[in-house]
């Protein structure tokens, strides 16, 4: 953990110091309101790095690069974006959920086989994913390893936890399975907003070269943004390229 300990280590230090000089008990009560709000932010902001290590952009990448992330599939949808990015000559990178590759398995083939990399988003993608214990992240993660292994023949590196979350559970559990956690600097929020132009713009304006952009292989509605994405970064003279080749980190290990 990165700067959790840190934080942990200064709020004791704000402690003893409080009770030494018997502070009022509103100090108290404010130190440990800006704990809870310091662990918040690092468990829902995956790019503080907060609890364990995450690669949420190459800003040393000076070419004009950018990697497009799709998460949540396989999915119906995907076969439309798969489409799309052959058309644009663009490589992805796609965060897999197990369920959702045991129903769409001749899809998940088809990712691997027209060269887009492949990453864990767990077998179930659970809504309480944030309060799972460590052994339960671990076997979430090594049951979604060994189905994405039938389609690769090797073992993922590259691992996105579910709604970006992190917390001291799921570093003590990436210790163990020694994977890459990948994040994103361009959040498109395409399952919350409903506006196609507003999700456009977003991306849009915070695209730079370097940036790892998080898209949702699951809606048509981001199925039409994604066309004009591309048209722009094209004109734009961008190369859209999966996440191994933006960060130089292997995707896979033999």
């Amino acid at each position: 953990m990165l700067r959790h300990k840190n934080i942990i280590v200064i709020c004791l230090i704000l402690l003893v110091l409080f009770c030494i000089l018997k502070a009022a008990w509103w100090v108290f009560l404010l130190l440990f309101i800006g704990f809870a709000a310091l662990v918040s932010w690092g468990s829902f902001d995956i790019r503080q790095n907060y609890f364990l290590k995450a690669y949420s952009s190459n800003p040393d990448r000076k070419e004009r690069k950018i990697a497009l992330t799709f998460d949540d599939g396989p999915h119906q949808m995907t076969e439309k974006v798969l489409d799309l990015l052959q058309q644009y000559n663009a490589k992805a990178t796609f965060f897999c959920i197990g369920t959702q590759i045991e129903k769409y398995p001749n899809i998940m083939q088809r990712i691997v086989g027209e060269g887009h990399v492949v990453g864990n988003h767990t077998y179930s993608h659970s809504k309480s994913f944030g309060f799972f214990p460590s052994a339960k992240v671990k076997e979430e993660i090594r049951k979604n390893d060994d189905l994405l292994f039938e389609f690769t023949h090797k073992k993922i590196k590259f691992f996105r936890p579910p709604f970006g979350v992190t917390n001291p559970n799921v570093a003590k559990a990436i210790a163990a399975t020694k994977h890459t956690v990948i994040g994103w600097n361009v959040r498109s929020l395409d399952t919350l907003i409903q506006n196609e132009d507003a999700i456009l713009k977003r991306i849009k304006n915070k695209a730079k070269p370097g940036s790892i952009v998080l898209l949702h292989d699951t809606s048509l509605k981001t199925v039409r943004v994604l066309e004009q994405l591309l048209l722009f970064l094209q004109s734009e003279k961008y190369d859209m390229v999966a996440i191994d080749k933006l960060l130089n980190l292997p995707a896979y290990e033999d």
